[in-house]
């Protein structure tokens, strides 16, 4: 697909027959085609509207004639582009998203994106060969999460095109499934692309990337080991004020979370609206003795070398992230593999699912469940009782606890 401007015009809207008018049409043959029309009156106004386009032949005049009649039996221009789409229903492709996160991350993607390099065409004419075309040229220039995060708002504006009649089926639907590696659907076992598969293997790889982080600045270790220690986001390490942190009851208090937005940093409650109680990690203590020494409850617990709270974004921009963890040998970990890394740590510890799920502020147990190991001990206990069957011993056996008409049959 051609790339396009970045920038998109405002749609200038056509008129549309209202539901259930009659539309009235003919054709008029000029010297550079053939000039159709189409007449209707509007039911509010009683006015006379007419809609024109000049065609090359009889047969594209019928077809934009059959759009129009389309158009009334669903109230809607059926050939309208993505970008007229996008502009007719606002924000309601939106819907239940919170617009301080994830709804505005959404709306860069649709505006900075999508609409560049879509809104041109029809949408009855998008195909998952022309959005999968399109994710290719994303690959080359973006990262996985800000395909993710470009995918995600075009599934929910074709969703809405789904439910206003104007297309069938939603073709961006499976494309959210892409594998967020380059230029591959998922391929991936169950095992590999569960979040286990983003976590560090031990705590001697934790400690070797807190020490790397800690040589630009001790701020950026202390963060590295609130993230996999907590299992926390990052935006809720640098939502953490003192006074969260419990010696007493050996908890932390995850209340908040803080991150860029429109205007400057946000502060917000966690993603589930949720305090999380997490216990404190003894590899943690000493890190958390120290950066609550001597501060107020209200003060921020980490901050970074200038006084200032700490992001995803800065932390990766601080340390050259991509360079470290590439030397370490794990070139695909983020910032978000390392509350992966406290996760599946604590999973494989023992602590009930039930209470994992609430330490990480899972709303659904099935997500929890995606840090569980594997464990596979039943299915060699049923090949040892299918051979032991099998066996002809086994055989025998079965055969004398048959009965008469058993053997017969």
């Amino acid at each position: 697909m051609p790339r396009r401007a970045e920038s998109q015009p405002t749609a200038e809207p056509k008129p549309v027959p209202p539901i259930g008018v009659k539309v009235s049409t003919d054709m008029e043959r000029r010297s550079y085609g053939i000039r159709a029309r189409a007449r209707w009156t509007d039911p509010t106004t009683k006015r006379r509207v007419t809609r024109s386009e000049i065609v090359r032949d009889e047969a594209a005049a019928h077809e934009f004639f059959d759009q129009l009649r389309n158009s009334s039996t669903k109230g809607m221009d059926v050939s309208m582009t993505l970008l007229e789409f996008v502009t007719s229903i606002g924000d309601r492709w939106a819907r239940g998203l919170d617009p301080t996160s994830t709804g505005e991350t959404y709306g860069y993607g649709l505006k900075l994106r999508v609409l560049p390099a879509l809104g041109h065409l029809p949408v009855t004419q998008l195909t998952a060969g022309i959005i999968d075309r399109t994710i290719d040229e994303w690959e080359q220039r973006h990262g996985a999460s800000t395909i993710k995060n470009t995918i995600a708002p075009l599934v929910r504006v074709l969703d809405e095109a789904v439910r206003d009649g104007l297309i069938q089926i939603n073709p961006a639907k499976n494309r959210a499934k892409r594998s967020l590696s380059r230029n591959a659907f998922r391929g991936q076992s169950s095992e590999q692309s569960s979040p286990r598969a983003h976590a560090l293997p031990d705590m001697k790889t934790l400690n070797r990337l807190a020490r790397a982080c800690g040589k630009v600045h001790q701020s950026y270790s202390d963060f590295v080991m609130l993230a996999a220690l907590l299992a926390a986001r990052s935006s809720e390490v640098s939502g953490l004020q003192v006074g969260d942190v419990e010696f007493g009851k050996s908890l932390v208090v995850i209340r908040r979370q803080v991150f860029p937005g429109k205007g400057g940093l946000v502060t917000k409650p966690t993603k589930s609206r949720k305090e999380r109680r997490v216990p404190i990690l003894e590899p943690l203590r000493p890190v958390l003795e120290r950066l609550t020494e001597g501060k107020q409850p209200e003060d921020s617990l980490l901050v970074g070398p200038k006084g200032g709270y700490l992001t995803t974004a800065t932390v990766r921009d601080a340390t050259n992230w991509d360079s470290i963890v590439a030397k370490l040998g794990l070139p695909d970990l983020t910032r978000h593999g390392l509350r992966h890394t406290g996760a599946t740590w604590m999973a494989d510890a023992g602590i009930p699912l039930h209470v994992l799920q609430d330490i990480l502020g899972h709303a659904s147990m099935e997500t929890t469940r995606g840090y569980l190991h594997p464990d596979d001990r039943h299915l060699a206990s049923a090949a040892e009782q299918a051979n032991a069957f099998l066996s002809a011993a086994g055989q025998r056996k079965h055969a004398r606890h048959s009965g008469p008409s058993t053997r017969r049959l």
